[in-house]
Protein backbone atom coordinates (compact mmCIF):
# COMPACT_ATOMS: atom_id res chain seq x y z
CA UNK A 1 0.00 0.00 0.00
CA UNK A 2 1.25 3.57 -0.68
CA UNK A 3 -0.21 6.56 0.73
CA UNK A 4 -0.63 9.69 -1.97
CA UNK A 5 -2.20 13.00 -1.15
CA UNK A 6 -4.93 11.56 1.42
CA UNK A 7 -5.66 8.35 -0.54
CA UNK A 8 -3.98 4.76 0.06
CA UNK A 9 -3.99 3.42 -3.23
CA UNK A 10 -2.53 -0.27 -3.52
CA UNK A 11 0.91 -0.08 -6.03
CA UNK A 12 1.64 -3.57 -8.29
CA UNK A 13 5.02 -2.77 -8.61
CA UNK A 14 7.14 -5.41 -9.80
CA UNK A 15 9.72 -7.03 -7.81
CA UNK A 16 13.59 -5.72 -8.28
CA UNK A 17 15.52 -8.88 -10.23
CA UNK A 18 17.56 -8.84 -6.37
CA UNK A 19 14.29 -10.00 -4.35
CA UNK A 20 13.32 -12.03 -7.07
CA UNK A 21 16.50 -13.73 -6.87
CA UNK A 22 16.21 -13.46 -3.19
CA UNK A 23 12.76 -15.59 -2.99
CA UNK A 24 14.08 -17.95 -5.39
CA UNK A 25 16.89 -18.36 -3.41
CA UNK A 26 15.10 -19.26 -0.06
CA UNK A 27 12.63 -20.93 -1.37
CA UNK A 28 15.35 -23.27 -3.33
CA UNK A 29 17.59 -23.86 0.26
CA UNK A 30 14.49 -25.02 2.15
CA UNK A 31 12.80 -27.19 -0.18
CA UNK A 32 16.67 -29.03 -0.16
CA UNK A 33 16.44 -28.85 3.43
CA UNK A 34 13.36 -30.14 3.58
CA UNK A 35 14.42 -32.74 1.18
CA UNK A 36 17.66 -33.49 3.13
CA UNK A 37 15.82 -34.09 6.47
CA UNK A 38 12.84 -36.58 4.95
CA UNK A 39 15.41 -38.75 3.66
CA UNK A 40 17.64 -38.75 6.41
CA UNK A 41 14.75 -39.11 9.18
CA UNK A 42 13.80 -42.45 9.45
CA UNK A 43 13.40 -42.31 13.50
CA UNK A 44 11.20 -39.27 13.00
CA UNK A 45 12.87 -36.49 15.41
CA UNK A 46 11.59 -33.38 15.06
CA UNK A 47 13.42 -30.17 13.86
CA UNK A 48 14.77 -29.26 17.31
CA UNK A 49 15.39 -32.62 18.08
CA UNK A 50 17.28 -33.22 15.07
CA UNK A 51 19.78 -29.75 15.79
CA UNK A 52 20.30 -30.55 19.28
CA UNK A 53 21.87 -34.05 18.23
CA UNK A 54 24.22 -32.15 15.52
CA UNK A 55 25.51 -29.43 18.09
CA UNK A 56 26.46 -32.32 20.54
CA UNK A 57 27.56 -33.74 17.72
CA UNK A 58 30.10 -30.81 16.89
CA UNK A 59 30.58 -29.10 19.96
CA UNK A 60 30.91 -32.22 22.78
CA UNK A 61 28.82 -31.58 25.99
CA UNK A 62 26.88 -28.67 26.53
CA UNK A 63 24.31 -27.43 29.13
CA UNK A 64 21.04 -27.02 28.75
CA UNK A 65 21.60 -22.94 28.81
CA UNK A 66 24.36 -23.38 25.90
CA UNK A 67 21.87 -25.15 23.74
CA UNK A 68 19.21 -23.24 23.96
CA UNK A 69 21.18 -20.34 23.31
CA UNK A 70 22.82 -22.04 20.00
CA UNK A 71 19.42 -22.75 19.06
CA UNK A 72 17.66 -19.50 20.19
CA UNK A 73 14.69 -21.24 22.14
CA UNK A 74 13.90 -20.62 25.63
CA UNK A 75 15.67 -22.72 28.20
CA UNK A 76 12.75 -24.81 29.20
CA UNK A 77 12.18 -26.14 25.52
CA UNK A 78 15.54 -27.29 25.52
CA UNK A 79 14.41 -29.10 28.67
CA UNK A 80 12.15 -30.97 27.07
CA UNK A 81 13.58 -31.78 23.89
CA UNK A 82 16.74 -33.35 25.79
CA UNK A 83 13.97 -34.86 28.13
CA UNK A 84 12.80 -36.52 24.99
CA UNK A 85 16.22 -37.27 23.93
CA UNK A 86 17.43 -38.79 27.13
CA UNK A 87 13.95 -41.08 27.32
CA UNK A 88 15.26 -42.53 23.46
CA UNK A 89 18.96 -43.30 24.82
CA UNK A 90 20.13 -40.77 22.55
CA UNK A 91 21.55 -38.01 25.08
CA UNK A 92 22.91 -38.80 28.58
CA UNK A 93 23.56 -36.59 31.44
CA UNK A 94 27.39 -35.59 32.56
CA UNK A 95 28.78 -33.87 35.78
CA UNK A 96 30.13 -30.47 34.75
CA UNK A 97 33.62 -30.85 35.34
CA UNK A 98 34.15 -27.33 37.24
CA UNK A 99 30.86 -26.31 38.10
CA UNK A 100 28.71 -29.04 40.53
CA UNK A 101 25.43 -27.34 40.25
CA UNK A 102 25.62 -27.58 36.56
CA UNK A 103 25.02 -30.87 34.16
CA UNK A 104 25.71 -31.30 30.99
CA UNK A 105 23.76 -33.24 28.18
CA UNK A 106 25.94 -35.22 25.67
CA UNK A 107 25.49 -38.18 22.79
CA UNK A 108 25.54 -41.52 23.88
CA UNK A 109 26.82 -44.24 21.88
CA UNK A 110 23.42 -44.79 20.40
CA UNK A 111 22.92 -41.13 19.79
CA UNK A 112 26.74 -40.83 18.04
CA UNK A 113 25.98 -43.99 15.84
CA UNK A 114 22.19 -42.28 14.69
CA UNK A 115 23.65 -39.07 14.37
CA UNK A 116 26.33 -40.52 12.07
CA UNK A 117 23.72 -42.86 10.41
CA UNK A 118 21.34 -39.38 9.23
CA UNK A 119 24.94 -37.94 8.11
CA UNK A 120 25.44 -40.40 5.95
CA UNK A 121 22.30 -41.39 4.35
CA UNK A 122 22.21 -37.13 3.93
CA UNK A 123 25.45 -37.18 2.03
CA UNK A 124 24.87 -40.46 0.07
CA UNK A 125 21.55 -38.92 -0.98
CA UNK A 126 23.03 -35.64 -1.73
CA UNK A 127 26.07 -36.84 -3.81
CA UNK A 128 23.66 -39.24 -6.09
CA UNK A 129 21.45 -36.33 -6.36
CA UNK A 130 24.10 -34.52 -8.02
CA UNK A 131 25.52 -37.25 -9.90
CA UNK A 132 22.07 -36.65 -11.80
CA UNK A 133 22.57 -32.89 -12.53
CA UNK A 134 24.83 -32.03 -15.79
CA UNK A 135 28.60 -31.27 -15.68
CA UNK A 136 27.91 -27.23 -15.70
CA UNK A 137 24.90 -27.43 -13.18
CA UNK A 138 27.45 -29.42 -11.09
CA UNK A 139 30.57 -26.62 -11.94
CA UNK A 140 27.34 -23.65 -11.06
CA UNK A 141 26.46 -25.85 -7.61
CA UNK A 142 29.85 -25.78 -6.56
CA UNK A 143 30.80 -22.59 -7.56
CA UNK A 144 27.61 -21.55 -5.00
CA UNK A 145 29.21 -23.02 -1.93
CA UNK A 146 31.53 -20.76 -0.70
CA UNK A 147 29.70 -17.96 -1.23
CA UNK A 148 26.77 -19.73 0.32
CA UNK A 149 28.88 -20.38 3.36
CA UNK A 150 29.94 -16.62 3.47
CA UNK A 151 25.96 -15.80 3.78
CA UNK A 152 25.75 -18.31 6.54
CA UNK A 153 28.53 -16.91 8.55
CA UNK A 154 27.45 -13.16 8.05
Amino acid sequence: MCYTGGLMTKTTARPSSTETAVEELVQATWQLVRRLRAESNAEGLTWSQTTVLGQLSRHGAMTTADLARAESVKPQSMGATLAYLEEQGLVERRSHPTDGRQVLFALTKMGRAQRDERSRVKHAWLAEAVAQLSAAEQRALLAAVEPMKRLADS
